[in-house]
């Protein structure tokens, strides 16, 4: 276990410096350039006045190869522990994400445990009764919510409502610390939104990997011996089946941030994915890089940890 463990944290830092790598350059092929859009909205408020190009790269620091800016950006993210500054507005990339931060993590979270929460019981339910009307009711609802493109579903939350009778969430942040009760209220319907595909693909799991692990010789064992099914579901094979549940859940966490861009757009949240997407509009190199490579070190590590969870659910587990 502990040589697995080194073996992880050794792959963590070479991980994290190939997706810097991949996340610095991806963002320069977009279309456009944000120096073109700096100098059309220098033009407008100047007029016909001439704006220098290579002053405004030189100023930016574009006018060097590529390679140099990855380095100046990579070493200033290593001494100085900052994303460097917005190339629009100047401010601080490191400030700006960690403000909207807060924001991304309760939906995320929400919308996981909304998702956990309804997947388990149900997927259990829905093993332990297979073949039933309610196992088939359950297993053609899972499908229907992972078709529907959470995208779709927030939209139509924001909009019909609001026609039918005259209600939408509300669009002004609530802060946590000076209303709990509006602030759950606020992140509730988003979250549920964003739970949605997660519930239909977990049920779906859950009832699978039930009824793997509900025809191993131990289980049929348990059943020999007269062991209560309560006894026998919650102890001995739900603890089994969760392994390639958490494998799942930490394979969808890079789903759930980036389907809370879209939903942080719908309902107007001003949270990472929000800031993302604006600063994707504005060509802003500084805070799409900054916000991929702290969204990409955030998946890395918690799916370190999800494998080190295996060996609490399973002790029969070795990592070799």
């Amino acid at each position: 276990m502990g040589a697995y463990l080194i073996r992880r944290l050794l792959w963590i830092p070479i991980t994290v410096i190939l997706i810097s790598i991949v996340v610095f350059l991806l963002v320069r092929f977009l279309p456009g350039s944000t120096v073109d859009l700096i100098i059309a909205e220098q033009q407008g408020m100047a007029g016909s006045a001439q704006i220098s190009r290579s002053s405004i790269e030189h100023t930016l620091g574009l006018d060097v190869p590529v390679y140099i800016q990855y380095s100046r950006w990579i070493s200033n993210i290593v001494v100085h522990g900052s994303f460097g500054k917005s190339l629009q507005n100047s401010t601080d990339v490191t400030q700006e994400i960690l403000s909207s931060l807060p924001v991304t993590l309760e939906l995320c979270i929400l919308g996981l445990i909304i998702g956990v929460m309804f997947a388990i019981p149900i997927g259990v339910y829905s093993a332990i009764r297979q073949d039933t009307i309610l196992d088939y009711t359950i297993r053609s609802i899972a499908i229907i919510l992972i078709s529907i493109p959470s995208f779709w579903l927030g939209t139509v939350i924001m909009i019909y409502p609001s026609i039918w009778w005259g209600w939408s969430p509300p669009m002004e942040l609530i802060s946590f610390t000076k209303n709990p009760i509006g602030n759950l209220g606020m992140f509730i319907i988003p979250a549920l939104v964003l739970g949605a595909s997660l519930t239909g693909g977990l049920v779906r799991m859950v009832r699978t990997m039930m009824l793997e692990v509900l025809r191993q010789d131990y289980i049929r064992t348990a059943w020999a011996k007269g062991l209560n099914e309560r006894v026998i579901i919650i102890r001995h094979t739900l603890k089994g089946a969760l392994i390639p549940v958490i494998t799942i859940i930490g394979l969808l966490l890079p789903s759930i941030i980036g389907g809370s861009v879209i939903i942080e757009q719908i309902f107007v949240l001003p949270g990472v994915g929000r800031l993302l997407l604006k600063a994707l509009l504005q060509r802003d190199y500084a805070v799409v890089s900054g916000v991929n490579l702290f969204i990409a070190v955030f998946v890395v590590v918690i799916n370190f940890f999800v494998d080190f969870s295996y060996g609490w659910l399973d002790p029969r587990i070795r990592h070799q």
